[in-house]
């Protein structure tokens, strides 16, 4: 699939069936396309449309797809996820003031995967971790923690000694998630071929999904996620713009 790739490119994930039907869904609100239409799109990424119909299938009965009266749509599950994916790429900010949101966590006695599983929890929630059981961020995002956290941490605002701009640097790879973002933008610019194209965008959509989304303050000067953004959301018009000249030949 990444056949327009520059020599010397590492190489994206592929795209299967499954991936293609999910990232479109995911990126159509609301996340509902008609059986006809879903062939149709996917079968524009180099799929088979008897490979789109079973896949289809087999994401209906994994839970992945619930069926409608005309097409598929997301489930309530991956509903989350699409809503991750949109706060991602349209990310609710507010003045930064120098305050800190800090998580200590306090539970005892958790196995590996409920650790694991809060780990990973606590990162989408775009926090990072400065020891063991402390959790911290710039408080500059709109989002309440969920409630739930209440049970196995503590939540504290607080404010470092050391400058922000160092502790920042501590806390999250800039440096690499910034060449990453770069070379991300440099490919989704040469990829021609509708397949190269989305799996080079999913990608972007992985990447946005790392982003700290730190006060602007506390970034590098030429910090590329506005632009990574910029060049998911025109994408996204693109594929709306072939979703809506499908349904109008219906």
């Amino acid at each position: 699939m990444n056949g327009s790739e520059a020599p010397g490119d590492s190489p994206l994930r592929p795209l299967s069936a499954r991936s293609v039907v999910l990232s479109l869904l995911l990126g159509t609100h609301p996340p509902e396309l008609p059986v006809r239409e879903l062939v149709r799109l996917v079968e524009g990424f180099d799929v088979g449309g008897s490979t789109v119909r079973a896949a289809l299938s087999r994401m209906a009965a994994a839970g992945d797809l619930r069926r409608t009266d005309t097409g598929y749509r997301l489930s309530e599950r991956l509903l989350e996820r699409q809503r991750r994916q949109d706060e991602a790429l349209r990310p609710r900010t507010r003045a930064w003031d120098g305050d800190w949101e800090m998580l200590v966590i306090t539970a005892t006695g958790r196995g590996p995967a409920e650790r694991a599983e809060l780990r990973t929890r606590l990162t989408a929630l775009r926090l990072a971790e400065l020891r063991e059981g402390v959790w911290l961020r710039p408080a500059n995002l709109r989002r309440p923690l969920p409630a739930a956290l209440d049970g196995v941490a503590e939540r504290l605002v607080s404010r470092p000694a050391c400058p922000a701009a160092d502790l920042s640097a501590r806390l999250w790879p800039l440096d690499t998630w910034s060449r990453t973002a770069r070379d991300l933008l440099a490919r989704v610019g040469r990829a021609r071929r509708p397949a190269d194209r989305l799996t080079a965008f999913a990608a972007v959509v992985r990447h946005l999904l790392a982003d700290p989304v730190l006060p602007a303050e506390l970034l590098p000067s030429d910090w590329p996620g506005a632009a990574l953004r910029d060049a998911y959301t025109e994408y996204q018009r693109e594929q709306s713009g072939q979703v809506r000249a499908g349904g109008n030949r219906t």
